[in-house]
């Protein structure tokens, strides 16, 4: 995933759903379309809320990975 270039950064630690979905939704228009957002969570519901937003906005979750309970996902704006 390191020859991915991300074009902005979301911290959404600490935060509970919806908070790092609402903020995502609020990032992801302030990138250009085709340019990829990552995000930092550290809420284990956030894994099946990415999922799903990704899936119902039509953005695409390049990556989802979990480390020492921070998750971090990069999603490409497709939109």
């Amino acid at each position: 995933m390191s020859n991915i270039e991300i074009a902005k950064k979301l911290d959404a630690k600490g935060l509970s759903c919806p908070l790092p979905i609402l903020k995502t939704k609020k990032a992801i228009m302030e990138i250009a379309i085709g340019e990829h957002l990552e995000v930092l969570s550290t809420d284990p519901g956030s894994v099946l809320d990415f999922q799903a937003w990704t899936k119902a906005t039509g953005n695409e979750l390049v990556n989802s990975v979990e480390d020492n309970g921070i998750y971090r996902y990069v999603i490409k704006r497709t939109k």
